[in-house]
């Protein structure tokens, strides 16, 4: 009797060790301000995660850039000191430049298109991400990006002369803005604020989604906005492989499922969100102007192919990658044009 009770103990302390040795923390970080739509369904899933997994799998959140702009959180990653985070096309391109081709400005011409290209090109995207150290577990949205700036922007001209932001170290920006011969600033992200704010600051323009301006309040200090959108910007979120492939099977199998969920949430809303946000940004006296017209769009088109061709030979989208995209994108738009 004394026996059976010291086995059983013994089995039941070794089965309590083996769970303890199942808990893992996943140290997660995000540029998304608390209190936002975006970072509310964030926060939904990570409950659910912790929830569904027993509290063998907790999160340690860094929102609001704590951690630093999208390169100083990439590197915390690969170091180990953070193991996933949520990012926009700029942090994609440090993982898996090609998947920026999705943001390509005046690529697509609506967001049918931009799915339908997307769905066709992820699993290469995803096995791109996987040979880089990371997993995909998502796409989530940021939206269709506008200028926004403190002066009137009707023309390139009037671009040439304002300082536009450039998210510094952004080479898909930086071929962007070399192609049509303008001089931006760089500048991390976490800059931007006190640089549009400074009296004197070094900024007048940025570009954003109607949705970030006012996430990020530079709204509150910008007065127009141009009318038609630049880009649909990307996002991804991912998590160091690292971390991902010490998991057992059952948490990579939750992590995957519900971050692809949590993504489609977030890009559902972002399209909703960024309509919305239009509206509250005309309400607190932001005045969109700029309907381009056919020459300035040919002209913009020209700086478009003119930066794609910098992109391609630098290798950070390459040509291949870029002409398949296209081929894509041709390809669905015959399917619609043959719909009765």
């Amino acid at each position: 009797m004394v026996l059976r009770s010291l086995v059983l103990t013994i089995a039941l302390l070794t089965s309590s060790l083996a769970f303890a040795k199942e808990s893992y923390t996943l140290k997660f970080a995000t540029l998304l301000p608390t209190g936002t739509a975006w970072s509310k369904i964030l926060d939904n899933w990570v409950r659910e995660v912790e929830t569904k997994s027993q509290g063998r799998l907790k999160f340690k959140m860094y929102s609001g850039g704590v951690m630093g702009d999208e390169p100083d959180v990439l590197r915390k990653i690969r170091k180990n000191q953070l193991q996933g985070g949520l990012f926009t096309g700029y942090g994609i391109g440090r993982i898996y430049s090609p998947a920026r081709v999705l943001e390509m400005p005046f690529l697509f011409k609506n967001t049918n298109e931009s799915d339908y290209v997307r769905d066709q090109l992820m699993p290469e995207i995803e096995a791109g991400f996987k040979q880089n150290g990371f997993e995909l577990l998502g796409w989530p949205e940021v939206g269709f990006i506008h200028f926004f700036s403190k002066n009137k922007i009707e023309s390139i001209e009037d671009m040439k002369k304002s300082r536009i932001w450039l998210w510094q170290g952004d080479p898909l920006g930086e071929a962007f803005f070399k192609a049509a011969d303008i001089s931006p600033v760089p500048l991390s992200i976490i800059d931007v604020y006190p640089q549009l704010s400074a009296r004197h600051g070094g900024i007048d323009t940025v570009y954003i989604s109607t949705f970030g301006a006012i996430g990020l309040q530079w709204h509150t200090k910008l007065k127009y906005g141009t009318n038609i959108a630049v880009t649909n910007a990307i996002g991804g979120l991912v998590i160091s492989n690292r971390f991902f492939d010490k998991l057992p099977d059952d948490l990579q199998q939750l992590l995957k499922t519900t971050g692809k969920i949590m993504s489609d949430k977030v890009r559902k809303n972002a399209r909703f969100e960024n309509t919305r946000s239009r509206n509250l940004l005309e309400r607190y006296g932001i005045k969109f102007l700029w309907d381009w017209n056919d020459s300035d769009m040919k002209e913009f088109l020209q700086i478009r192919d003119e930066a794609a061709r910098h992109l391609e030979d630098s290798n950070y989208i390459p040509a291949d990658f870029s002409n398949r995209a296209r081929s894509l994108l041709e390809q669905y738009r015959s399917t619609q044009t043959k719909k009765p």
